[in-house]
């Protein structure tokens, strides 16, 4: 057990409720939007409904950056002057290189930052940073918090359905002549992020009725396995798309606390539009 203040850092792929936003022990690093030569920080200088536009209207996907490494070593150093330890939880080293910045800053400055990788991002961060502070709470060491986040990670389930293929058009991972017939046959491609912090192909499912009904039933076999008593439902301006799913959700699973919110802009940018992900855990931790 320990006294020591505990200070936690992410980055702005993680979804915070209002409760984590309002935490004096939470700092969030954002992650970099570029669009047309212009840098903007997620959640500090552009809004999702202004990212959303830039996205209908430009050619070519805004793009995204890990932070630069000063921004941490400037906040670790911050940091350190009230803290006595640092956990940082970020989005999968697989997806992004903002643990590269995060670790290569806890290096050049040698401070003690312990670095936790998610394997994922968005609602899978919100209950590692939860999980942290209640340990915190406890007076465990964050070396020790630490490891029990990194079992916890290994436990994590998603599904995430795009709304549309134009995203993967224009990012490049899909040619024309595929875009095409896909839009045409209304194909709706559910991805899931791997244990391993890989997002892949689960499915490709045509019309969006067939696709949602596939992922209740996905997420019904997961939580008959395992004992999964929360899910978090983010959506890319997509509320109402979000609201039915819960409510497809709750018709079978009705003991089960569902949490609706946004994805970050950052995020918004890779799934688009009317995006819809559903993240659980399975870990008993």
């Amino acid at each position: 057990m320990t006294n020591k203040r505990i200070a936690f850092v992410t980055d702005s792929t993680a979804y915070l409720s209002e409760e984590l936003k309002q935490h004096p022990d939470i700092y969030v690093v954002p992650i970099v939007i570029i669009s047309e030569g212009k840098e903007y920080e997620d959640g500090i200088n552009l809004t999702s409904n202004e990212l959303y536009e830039l996205i209908r209207s430009e050619k070519e996907v805004p793009k995204t950056s890990q932070p630069n490494v000063n921004k941490f070593i400037n906040l670790y150093k911050d940091l350190m002057e009230a803290y006595d330890q640092i956990i940082a939880i970020h989005v999968s080293s697989k997806l992004s290189g903002t643990i590269s910045s995060s670790s290569t800053a806890k290096d050049q400055e040698r401070v003690p930052v312990e670095i936790v990788d998610s394997y994922s991002l968005s609602f899978a961060i919100t209950t590692l940073l939860e999980k942290g502070l209640e340990l915190a709470r406890k007076g465990m060491e964050a070396s020790t918090i630490a490891s029990e986040l990194r079992q916890m990670s290994a436990g994590h389930e998603n599904l995430i359905l795009l709304d549309t293929l134009e995203q993967l058009y224009k990012g490049g991972r899909m040619t024309g002549v595929q875009f095409k017939v896909g839009s045409f046959l209304q194909i709706k491609p559910i991805l899931s992020i791997s244990k391993s912090g890989e997002l892949g192909l689960v499915e490709r499912i045509r019309s969006e009725k067939k696709a949602i009904r596939r992922i209740v039933a996905m997420i019904k076999d997961s939580c008959e396995k395992s004992a999964v008593t929360r899910i978090g439902i983010m959506h890319g301006n997509a509320l109402d798309k979000a609201i039915q799913l819960k409510e497809m959700i709750q018709a079978e699973l009705p003991n089960l606390d569902i949490i609706i919110g946004e994805v970050s802009s950052s995020l918004a940018v890779h799934a688009g539009e009317g995006a819809l992900a559903v993240f659980w855990s399975t870990s008993k931790s």
